[in-house]
């Protein structure tokens, strides 16, 4: 009774330390939807068929429709997001404004607006919506004014960049009284006390003293519940709490609640219920119509569970367990799809819910499907919050708390406590390092449209590298590669075809680390020659590569790697590499590995003829005998030494970083096909500070299949020993050659 008393009264003045984080969302999940994630991927194909196994299909231009006129690196409009009726008969219209960080909702919104123009008697609905970095835009933002100033609604949702929270809040803040509702969800406080329902406001959020907060304090301390986890056992309880409140404020706050909920929903039928609700309710020239007549019933809002596993082509939406999950998945899937559940290697992959509940999740059925084409078990996962680190406790052990996933990658983008509101780091990083896998975040695009991010040199918008890039990284997150793209005309997620397959490869690999026997592993250690043609291979600053070498060999001998006969010597390792210790990077003196003829490097190299360019046709002078071209180092066992290829402009190696046209020479590509297709690395030790890999010509965040350091590491999983004291490097290595940077003392 206490509880339900003190719920009661922090929805009379609900307040509170800090906003909400909270997304959900509904889905049902045709078998269909599979196949169509992959004619989706087509269109990205120009000209070529879906190769689920490619990851090197490129793509060079833009299929969506995309119009002119949004933020600073979004090609988007917010009148592509505009209905208006057509023929409102005599029915008052209702002006409804809203601003998303996504565009998932613009589908379900668009839909239920179209559904009460043409059903409804009573009303009539005109809307249009803005994503929240097209008002950066100064059009954009004018026109934003111009809406809210003759809006009966405005919601706004996910505000929480601080400088245009504070945009939201110039243009609502002063029309707020005229307004007849205001509905703010998880938003940054001074967006939150915008909130206005009736009676109901939000004015007392953010204060030190809240009743709200206290209650959600309360719930912690009883069960480790986070903020948004409180919230929605506030919403469950909500029947029993509305008791306690006076009728008029247990009416509005009923709304207020039950708004959220139907966002929470997501589907085309909880917004169209959200709109007949505020509308009937709230907005004047509707309520006047509405007299004498009897109010619509409008439906209660259809949520999925606060977490679970879910799968687009399971018969239930979604399993509560892992249970029942593998009951179904390994039993009936797995042996229709052709995968092996007892060897196969398992993905976890980490859902946002309002995609789902949008159906906006093509993006993450096509992933899916290219790991299970691959034969992987994968384990989707969402959470009612935007703090997954539950789910992953829950759904990623067995019954012996043994974890059961290989690999996980992160498709929301953002941190995995916090979001993009208020980040964990600590309890995001325990959670992690317990589980023990790599864990890779792929990046959505979500301020720029895919032609704009394929045109740019720096590649992801620096909005979406704070959030998404810079923040899961402090978790512990590796390898930023674009996955998905925005499509225009709709907002609905598209997936990038040569990405989706590059991501899949790689997540496969770091999978096969940990299922594939020691033994059998075979790990390509790169040593580098900096500046070059200065008698410096094999160095790195503040590290004595040679010793550290040994000590790597001796250690992965102990582990049962096959070293064969590698010598157990720092001066015999050196010789056995280079043969002569002071050996120019182009001195005959140093050990060839491996002759590649120019057939075989073209079938293998599908990027080589964009090298010609700049050097002409294969084999070239660099790394070359005149008729091969030449990869130095030396194989013991299934270890492999290499000396990373130079630059190439040996008097001003700086100029690859610098000239639009450059490229690497077909010596250093060659090397890298090596590695991956004829050593057949498992994976690449980068060994010091620093090689060129990660300086090759490209974009600077936010990889595209023609960026050099993206083609060249292909699917190699790589990790990077880098001196701790030049942490910028060693971030530009992390996102630019998916490596795993590992720190050394200097």
């Amino acid at each position: 009774m206490a509880n339900f008393k003190l719920a009661a009264a922090a929805l009379l003045s609900f307040g509170a330390a800090s906003a909400w984080q909270t997304r959900t969302s509904f889905v049902t999940s045709p078998r269909a939807i599979q196949q169509s994630a992959l004619k989706t991927a087509a269109l990205y194909n120009n000209n070529h068929a879906v190769q689920s196994r490619s990851s090197l299909n490129m793509v060079v231009s833009d299929p969506t429709s995309v119009s002119s006129g949004g933020g600073m690196f979004t090609a988007s409009n917010a009148e592509s997001r505009r209905v208006v009726p057509e023929d409102p008969r005599g029915r008052p219209t209702m002006k409804i404004v809203y601003v998303v960080l996504e565009s998932q909702y613009q589908s379900s919104m668009t839909a239920a607006a179209k559904r009460i123009n043409a059903g409804s008697d009573n009303m009539a609905v005109e809307c249009v919506g803005y994503l929240l970095e097209e008002l950066r835009n100064e059009d954009a933002f004018e026109q934003f004014k111009k809406d809210v100033a003759d809006a009966n609604v405005f919601v706004g949702s996910l505000i929480f960049v601080q400088e245009l929270a504070e945009k939201v809040t110039e243009v609502v803040q002063p029309l707020r009284d005229q307004l007849d509702a205001v509905l703010i969800f998880p938003s940054m406080p001074e967006v939150m006390r915008l909130n206005k329902v009736g009676s109901f406001t939000m004015k007392n959020l953010g204060q030190s003293k809240s009743v709200v907060a206290d209650f959600m304090k309360k719930k912690k301390q009883e069960d480790g519940s986070s903020f948004e986890e409180g919230m929605l056992k506030l919403l469950r309880t909500l029947p029993k709490v509305l008791k306690f409140l006076p009728s008029d404020k247990a009416a509005d706050a009923r709304t207020f609640m039950m708004s959220f909920q139907y966002w929470l929903g997501g589907s085309p039928e909880n917004l169209e219920s959200l709109l007949l609700m505020v509308g009937q309710d709230y907005v004047g020239p509707i309520k006047e119509n509405m007299k004498g007549k009897e109010k619509v019933v409008v439906e209660e809002p259809v949520l999925l569970p606060d977490k679970a596993i879910w799968h687009p082509v399971a018969p239930d939406i979604v399993f509560e367990t892992n249970q029942k999950y593998f009951e179904w998945y390994d039993k009936e899937f797995c042996p229709e799809a052709g995968i092996d559940p007892k060897n196969a290697q398992t993905i976890g992959i980490i859902l946002q819910k309002s995609h789902i509940n949008t159906k906006d999740d093509t993006h993450y059925v096509s992933l899916i499907a290219e790991l299970e084409s691959r034969g992987a078990r994968v384990v989707p996962i969402y959470s009612g919050g935007l703090d997954f680190s539950g789910p992953v406790e829950e759904y990623y052990y067995d019954s012996n708390g043994k974890p059961i996933v290989d690999t996980i990658i992160n498709l929301t983008g953002f941190a995995l406590v916090g979001g993009p509101a208020s980040q964990d780091h600590k309890k995001a990083a325990s959670t992690l390092k317990k589980l023990n896998v790599p864990y890779m975040c792929a990046v959505p695009l979500v301020f720029q449209s895919f032609e704009e991010w394929q045109a740019s040199e720096l590649g992801l918008h620096p909005i979406q590298v704070a959030l998404q890039v810079s923040l899961p990284e402090i978790d512990g997150a590796i390898e930023p590669i674009i996955y998905a793209g925005r499509e225009g005309a709709t907002g609905r997620s598209v997936p990038l075809a040569d990405r989706v397959n590059l991501l899949a490869d790689r997540a496969m690999k770091w999978a096969s680390l940990r299922t594939k026997k020691n033994a059998d592993k075979k790990i390509a250690i790169t040593i580098f020659s900096f500046p070059p043609d200065k008698g410096n291979v094999g160095t790195a600053a503040y590290l004595d590569v040679f010793d550290s070498i040994k000590a790597v060999l001796k250690q992965l001998k102990t582990e049962g790697y096959d070293i064969g006969d590698a010598p157990s010597e720092k001066e015999a390792i050196m010789e056995s590499v280079l043969n002569d210790p002071e050996a120019r990077i182009n001195s005959p003196e140093l050990n060839v590995a491996y002759r590649m003829n120019t057939n075989e490097y073209y079938e293998l190299t599908p990027y080589a003829k964009d090298l010609e360019e700049n050097w002409g046709p294969a084999p070239g002078n660099l790394n070359s005998d005149g008729q091969n071209l030449v990869v130095y180092g030396k194989q013991f066992g299934n270890v492999f030494i290499g000396v990373q290829p130079s630059f190439g402009y040996e008097g001003d190696p700086m100029r690859l970083l610098f000239a639009k046209s450059a490229s690497p020479h077909h010596g250093f590509a060659a090397y890298y096909t090596f590695l991956e297709k004829i050593f057949k690395a498992d994976a690449v030790l980068h060994f010091g500070t620093h090689g060129s890999l990660e300086f090759m010509p490209g974009k600077q965040v936010g990889m595209s299949g023609t960026c050099y350091p993206d083609r060249l590491i292909n699917s190699l999983p790589s990790a990077y020993l880098y001196a701790a004291n030049n942490p910028s490097e060693a971030t530009i290595a992390k996102r630019r050659s998916y490596s795993a940077t590992v720190s050394y003392l200097t």
